[in-house]
């Protein structure tokens, strides 16, 4: 009943409201998604976004970058954006699921690599991650769930910097003075 009283209200809103609509509704799915899968990874005593830095270590290290990843990059490849890398870092570092040392030709950057607590650690959460993917969102047949990538492709490549082609980084978001 109130999915149709919903559909109703938003037939009924005018088109304007429509983009807000839908910025509203991907809010509340990402949230949505975000708890779903923190249950299955908090247990284990860390965060999405820690998992997410460590998915990145492992792959970077059977792509071959045995030496580790560069803070910056790693910052780059995860999936949100962590203004405090260093800081999210530590922690896993005192965890012992990541290892930093000082590249030896750049002293400026740190390298980052999965440690062997780090690998353990996502062993362990593999088949529970599959299935809460797999669950969050199995209502969706293999046809929406392609239209469903296809649609948020096309959200984030409309905000994409064309100067930052295939980073993934946005657009910088306009002001309320009026800038685009």
């Amino acid at each position: 009943m109130f999915r149709g009283m919903r559909a109703a209200r938003v037939r009924r809103e005018s088109r304007g409201q429509l983009p807000h609509l839908g910025v509203v509704s991907l809010l509340r799915t990402v949230d949505v998604v975000r708890r779903f899968l923190a249950r299955v990874v908090e247990p284990h005593g860390i965060t999405l976004q820690q998992f997410n830095v460590l998915r990145i270590l492992r792959g970077a290290e059977r792509a071959g970058e045995a030496q580790g990843l560069p803070t910056l990059e790693l910052a780059d490849r995860m999936v949100e954006r962590a203004p405090g890398i260093t800081r999210l870092l530590d922690r896993l570092e005192r965890k012992r699921l990541v290892e930093r040392r000082r590249c030896p030709s750049d002293r400026r950057q740190v390298l980052c690599r999965i440690a062997p607590g780090g690998l353990a650690l996502l062993e362990r959460l593999e088949r529970p991650m599959a299935r809460a993917d797999a669950d969050c969102l199995g209502m969706l047949d293999d046809g929406r769930l392609r239209s469903l990538l296809a649609l948020l492709e096309a959200v984030r490549a409309g905000h994409e910097d064309p100067s930052e082609s295939g980073t993934g980084r946005s657009r910088r978001a306009p002001t309320n003075k009026g800038e685009r």
